[in-house]
């Protein structure tokens, strides 16, 4: 687990090689709780939600939690051997979401991309 979200930061701009199932799912668990916790404690300690400057840093850590979330996914379809232009099949309501996930739930193949 730990060794898996520690791929997540070391491989943040990396859109070439390829993510295991692990790789993939930890870091995304791992951030979404975190992101939970962080938000009931900002509007724990502040009495309302984020604002001003606490909303600014949320904004620049989410931005680069984004891009290491696109990078993860772009490197798992490069890990069931396909292109990580697939990523846009998540922009079809409904049915593109439950196939984007369907895709990241495949096992791994013999990748060509690596």
């Amino acid at each position: 687990m730990i060794e898996s979200y520690q791929r997540f930061w070391n491989n943040i701009t990396n859109f070439s090689d390829t993510a295991s199932r692990l790789d993939y799912w930890w870091p995304v668990i791992i951030n979404y709780i975190l992101g939970v916790i962080l938000v009931f404690l900002v509007n724990a300690a502040t009495g309302h939600g984020i604002y001003n400057l606490v909303n600014v840093g949320a904004y620049i850590i989410a931005a680069i939690i984004w891009l290491g979330t696109l990078s993860v996914k772009v490197r798992r379809l490069h890990d069931i051997d396909h292109s990580g232009w697939w990523i846009l099949i998540s922009f079809v309501p409904f049915i593109g979401t439950i196939w984007f996930f369907i895709l990241m739930a495949l096992p791994s193949k013999q990748s060509r991309w690596s």
